[in-house]
């Protein structure tokens, strides 16, 4: 091949000895060159003809080189010619030839002239290159201009600027050689955020980029950087707050010139969510942490340090420490936070210490230091066993720098709690210098001269073997010799021995022939709190160890109240959750049931019930599967226990939390048996109204209709298998529409059962009194008690429990006597055991209107018993939510319940803990005539309740607007949640409708509210979306209404309205900071924060609006455009979460764009149209639209139709021959029904 095609080649440029001895002296004529153009193209044509498809790429490179190998710009101008008529006659393809030609190792900068020849031949053919070509030849000629050095002589610039031309006309927007917006994710690969494009492109490329700022703009959420989230609420563990875990930044989709405070690192964001307690399931959602795969992601790290450095500024102003006060709950939840971190290798210690060290030193912060180091001893005490030395070493760099005294630091009173504080770096030293001794290592340090008092002290007192529990010694020492078994024995001990009891002793318990260990006061929760980590587990390991024993023993004697007590307290803390509740579910609950010690076995799920919080979902779940496998063993047939075992499981499915149902569930969809009871209809009926609740206040059905295919579907089939059953078409017609399908039964005798339901619960004093007796004696605040036991016991006394019908054996002729032994019962008793079904007793008697006056009957006298209730504001909030269209126009009803239940609580509540002060005074006063109409300034007040609470976590100012409490044993897990939720109870319990409630809210940003600051604005709009998103659909839907008319308002509809640029119209933020706001600004950033916070299922209405309200009356360009940037920043979340939405929506947006285009004359924003359209194919649709959208292209008018040809391919569909001026006159590639188009390329 190569011979023959030297032969053609030289054959042309050959010339006559005495042409080359007088070069540039002998000048052929045009005929001249034409005639051997002519010949050259005859017989190259030839030889192609002959050559096979797979050499044509090897052909064309060798021509190149041979061009290249040339010196006399003559030959190679002259050669190139015959290459652009071998293109031009359609003999070569021009993409081949243009890649051959920019690839070439040998075009080089420095031969100039080469350079500029090469571009302008390709200058010359590129138009007839396919579009994916155009992108690979930009990306090349891209890298290649890189080469040419910042300093060059001027001479050879011109030359130098062909390749700049062959780039302008690549993006040259009105020859359409490809997607502009391929262009502009090429440059940016190249050019990112910040980097400068080289000096030889000038503004060509930035002024470019720029014309895709709008586009970027419409795929962006209006203020995300201030919008926050709550964290375990609904919306958190969704896809809105994912970072990305190297840079903290958003994961933004396509390479678009997003504005600049999206591409910051989010640490806000990342500092607020970890500063909330409960908090570290969202961090490792957000951050795409698995527990499973050990990865350190530095930038937690830092923000876990940063938040030390926090607390130890906010100590040097806090005067008292243990007073439950913010910094005392800060320090308790950062070292909750720092082990599970550390431990999981998401952080490094060492790298923390040093960081810590690094960022400390000469602050002067030292008021904290206790406190920091007790943060450090718990992870160093339980960990230094299994690591090496080195790895806390730095501990004592900090030591040095916290600690400067020269002098003894005295030693603290032990009467107090923080004493145990105060010894933490004396405790850390032991433990280093324990590690040093084990290891024989070299690096032993000697106890330096400050603690040395505090060091005598805790040796003298291991002296003394009798240690008592009235102040915090045994603590010291636990906390202080944990690592060392000789000396941790004793203090240990005496702490499982207070609550073992001494072995001899017995006490009676409820019931007959019941005896326990004679141990009945629990160890307080403020000991507890003073023990390191370590310390904790051994103690939760040794009382799980003794459960076992007894289990395998069958022990006739009952645990001891103050082990069990005191066991229920040590699994409150997350920290130790591998021998805490894993350990419960795991293993224990297992051991015990294989022992058969049913008498421990219900103590354990009598734990479970009465005693437990915060215990993550996936372990409910799966203690519901065990309880199930229960009740199927003939032997637990046993009435207490099968009773125990029932009351349990309704416990578990009624507290499942409404966005908790579908991701447990979903993990046992190849086997649901495993989750429903194989024979009880209650629990399965219980199971049902949960998954209805659970799917209502989700919105997981709204805008679709149908069960088929959704997870609901195999348990729903199971359930009725296994239990048939059917539904009274009043509970029935309170499902969300899909579940409805479930089988009705009608009958009268409804009204007759709730009748006989009152009559059993009222009727007889018995109850009543039992209930109002245990009320008015026993507080729900367990954890501050240590004398439960006593009135536990005071109270069977006085209303003794029958669990194996003795009344019946009593009852015949003669008696029966029945001495069935009781298994143990330490926490409940009737009334506990019928809060869960009074739960559904009330929901029952709401779905019947004519049964009402019995409802507000019952709660009058029983409605105390919610002072125990697990979860009552939550209870309230699911009540209010689910049964908002029953409850519509049922003020006194609504008033009624909220006032039982929140009432309930107000012995054992600060005042402002939950309803507003207007609220109380207002509504709950008001008469039936009359009811209470709350103006502007009520709603602002509540809104600025929740804005304060967030922005308080935020700026860590305090006391937040709600009382302080311990989110440990609290029904929510932080102060954000429950405010939103006693937000959401007060607004759904007033006397106005969804409707109006849901747009005063969106009032207090779109009215001008004196209560609102401007400059915190974006911060009341997160709020309204946090609030109104978890309100039922009327409060949240009058969104759409405000979203039409503003599309409807002036200035989107007439051109001459506002005839500045739409995209400033719709900039929230430059128009907010320059008093320009103008409301549709204002709609769409409030629209953002709403949608930002809703759930896909409230997200899933979209498309129906966007095709049956707005199509029809968008008609102008601003219209369109606001409708873009409305939804546009929405279409990652459908991509991610309902694909089939998003698909609808990209239709809807080419039936928008049609509508338009039918309705103008001129488009003036066509480009940054059509750039949102193809970045919306590119990121999100791909093909799945393009049988429609194809149609829809075609009727277009020429204009937009030549740019989004790349879109449908319409060049494949209307085939045309290639004019050869074409090629030449800077005009797009070809197509059938050229126009010339002259358009102003967006600013």
């Amino acid at each position: 091949m190569e011979t023959q095609l030297q032969s053609i080649f030289e054959e042309v440029v050959k010339t006559e000895i005495i042409e080359e001895a007088f070069p540039g002296m002998f000048m052929d004529t045009p005929e001249d060159e034409k005639t051997k153009l002519i010949s050259c193209l005859g017989a190259f044509r030839q030889f192609w003809g002959g050559l096979s498809q797979e050499s044509h790429e090897q052909c064309i490179q060798w021509i190149v080189k041979f061009i290249h190998g040339q010196h006399s710009p003559k030959r190679i101008s002259f050669l190139y010619d015959c290459l652009a008529m071998a293109v031009e006659t359609g003999l070569l393809p021009p993409r081949m030839v243009c890649e051959s030609l920019i690839n070439s190792d040998t075009l080089e900068w420095e031969r100039t002239q080469l350079w500029a020849l090469t571009f302008k031949l390709v200058r010359k053919i590129i138009g007839g290159v396919d579009y994916k070509g155009v992108r690979d030849l930009l990306k090349v000629i891209l890298e290649k201009t890189l080469t040419i050095p910042n300093t060059v002589s001027s001479a050879v610039v011109q030359q130098l600027l062909a390749a700049r031309e062959v780039i302008a006309y690549i993006l040259e927007r009105n020859a359409c050689l490809l997607p502009a917006y391929f262009a502009v994710t090429e440059i940016r690969k190249l050019y990112p955020e910040g980097k400068l494009p080289h000096w030889l492109l000038g503004n060509l490329v930035s002024d470019f980029v720029d014309t895709f700022r709008p586009t970027a703009r419409i795929n962006s959420i209006c203020g995300r950087c201030s919008l926050l989230p709550v964290v375990n609420n609904s919306g958190a563990i969704c896809n809105s707050w994912k970072l990305d875990p190297a840079t903290l930044r958003f994961p933004l989709k396509g390479l678009l010139p997003y504005d600049k405070d999206l591409f910051e690192p989010q640490t806000a964001l990342l500092r607020y969510v970890l500063e909330q307690p409960y908090s570290r399931d969202m961090v490792c959602n957000m951050l795409g942490l698995n527990k499973q795969h050990k990865q350190r992601c530095p930038v937690l790290e830092d923000q876990l340090v940063d938040l030390v450095v926090y607390a130890m500024e906010r100590s040097e102003t806090e005067e008292k420490f243990d007073d439950g006060g913010t910094s005392q709950l800060l320090w308790q939840h950062l070292s909750s936070q720092l082990i599970f971190f550390v431990l999981f290798q998401f952080a490094s210690f060492p790298h923390m210490v040093l960081s810590l060290h690094q960022k400390l030193a000469g602050r002067g912060l030292i008021k904290g230091r206790d406190h920091l180091m007790w943060v450090l001893l718990q992870f160093i005490s339980g960990s230094i066993q299994k690591n090496a030395l080195a790895d806390f070493l730095p501990v004592m760099k900090l030591f040095d720098l916290l600690y400067p005294e020269k002098e003894f630091i005295p030693v603290p009173d032990i009467n107090k709690p923080q004493s145990t504080h105060a010894f933490a770096m004396t405790c850390i030293w032991i433990h280093l210098n324990r590690k040093a001794q084990n290891d024989n290592s070299k690096l032993q340090i000697p106890i330096p001269h400050s603690l040395k008092l505090h060091h005598e002290f805790l040796q003298q007192s291991l002296r003394n073997k009798s240690l008592q529990m009235n102040d915090y010694k045994i603590a010291l020492l636990c906390n202080a010799y944990s690592t060392n078994s000789e000396c941790f024995t004793l203090p240990m001990g005496a702490l499982v021995e207070t609550i073992y009891g001494n072995g001899i002793m017995r006490i009676p318990l409820p019931g007959t022939s019941c005896l326990a260990s004679g141990s009945i006061t629990p160890l307080p929760m403020n000991l507890l709190d003073s023990l390191t980590v370590h310390a904790k587990m051994s103690l939760i390991h040794s009382i799980a160890t003794r459960v076992i024993k007894l289990a395998h023993a069958k022990s006739s004697v009952a645990l001891a109240p103050a082990l069990v007590e005191t066991y229920s307290r040590l699994l409150v803390y997350m920290e130790i959750e591998s021998l805490g509740i894993k350990g419960f579910i795991s293993q224990l609950l297992p051991t015990v049931f294989k022992s058969h010690a049913w008498g421990i076995l219900h103590t354990l799920l009598e734990m479970f019930s009465y005693r437990m919080h915060h215990i993550q979902p996936h372990y409910r779940v799966q203690l519901l599967s065990h309880l199930h496998t229960l009740a199927a063993v003939a032997q637990t047939n046993q009435n207490q226990l099968h009773l125990c075992v029932e009351s349990t499981a309704l416990r578990l499915i009624t507290a499942l939390g409404s966005s908790e149902v579908q991701p447990q569930f979903t993990r046992f969809l190849s086997d649901p048996k495993t989750v429903l009871s194989a024979e009880s209809e209650e629990l399965n009926r219980a199971l049902i109204l949960t998954l209805a609740r659970a799917t209502h206040v989700t919105d997981f059905f709204t805008g679709s209709d149908s069960i088929q295919g959704t997870w609901c579907k195999d348990i729903l089939q199971t359930i009725m298998t296994f239990t048939p059953h059917n539904w009274a078409s009043h509970t029935l017609s309170c499902f969300p529409g899909p579940l409805q399908a479930m089988r009705s039964h009608e009958g009268n005798e409804a009204q007759v059962c709730y009748f006989i339901i009152q009559l059993l619960l009222l009727k007889p004093n018995d109850f009543r009194n039992r209930v109002s007796d245990f009320v008015k004696e026993n507080s729900p605040e367990h954890w501050l008690q240590n004398d439960w036991h006593t009135k536990h016991m005071n109270y069977h006394k006085k209303y003794p429990e029958k669990l194996y019908f003795e009344g019946l054996a009593e009852q015949v002729d003669p008696p029966v006597p029945i001495q069935s032994p009781y298994l143990p019962i330490y926490f409940g008793n009737v009334c506990l055991r019928f809060l869960p079904v009074f739960d559904i007793v009330i929901h029952r008697f709401l779905e019947l209107l004519p049964v009402s006056k019995s409802l507000e009957t019952l709660l009058d006298h029983l409605g105390g018993l919610y002072k125990f209730h697990d979860r009552p504001v939550t209870y309230l909030y699911n009540t209010l939510h689910y049964y908002e269209m029953h409850l519509r126009n049922r003020e006194s009803l609504k008033r009624k319940l909220v006032h039982a239940i929140i009432g309930s609580l107000k012995d054992n509540r600060p005042q402002g803990w939950c309803l507003s002060d207007t609220y109380l005074k207002c509504a709950m006063n008001a008469r039936e005539d009359n009811p209470w109409v709350p103006d502007d300034s009520y709603y602002c007040k509540l809104i600025g309740r929740l804005v304060d609470n967030i922005l308080f976590t935020m700026a860590g100012k305090s006391p937040g607007p709600f009382p302080n409490c311990d989110w440990r044993f609290n029904e929510f897990p932080n102060p954000a949640a429950h405010a939103l939720h006693v937000t959401c109870v007060e607004l759904m319990a007033l006397a106005v409708s969804g409707q109006d409630v849901g747009n005063a809210l969106l009032n207090v940003v779109l009215k001008s509210q004196p209560l609102v600051p401007r400059e915190n604005i974006t911060a009341w709009m997160n709020a309204i979306g946090l609030i109104i998103t978890a309100l039922p659909e009327p409060y949240w839907i009058v969104l759409h209404d405000r979203i039409v008319s503003v599309i409807s308002s002036p200035s989107l509809t007439s051109e001459t309205e506002w005839v500045g640029y739409p995209f400033r119209l719709f900039d929230f933020t430059a128009c907010h900071q320059s008093y320009s706001e103008m409301s549709c600004s204002y709609t769409l950033a409030l629209a953002h924060a709403v949608w930002h916070h809703s759930s896909i299922g409230q997200l899933s209405l979209i498309p129906k609006f966007l095709t049956e309200v707005l199509l029809p009356i968008v008609k102008t360009e601003f219209q369109l455009l606001y409708v873009y940037h409305l939804v546009g920043p929405f279409l990652q979340r459908f991509q991610q979460e309902r694909t089939r939405c998003m698909i609808e929506i990209g239709v809807a947006f080419y039936d928008m764009l049609l509508n338009v285009d039918q309705c103008s004359t001129h488009l003036n924003y066509m480009d940054p149209i059509c750039d949102f359209l193809y970045h919306m194919k590119y990121m999100f649709t791909g093909d799945s639209v393009k049988e429609q959208v194809e149609k829809i292209i075609c009727n277009l008018k020429p204009a937009l139709k030549l740019r989004l040809r790349f879109i449908t391919h319409i060049s494949k569909m209307e085939p045309a021959a290639v004019p050869p001026q074409a090629i030449n006159s800077g005009s797009p590639a070809p197509q059938s029904n050229q126009v010339p188009v002259s358009l102003p390329v967006t600013q």
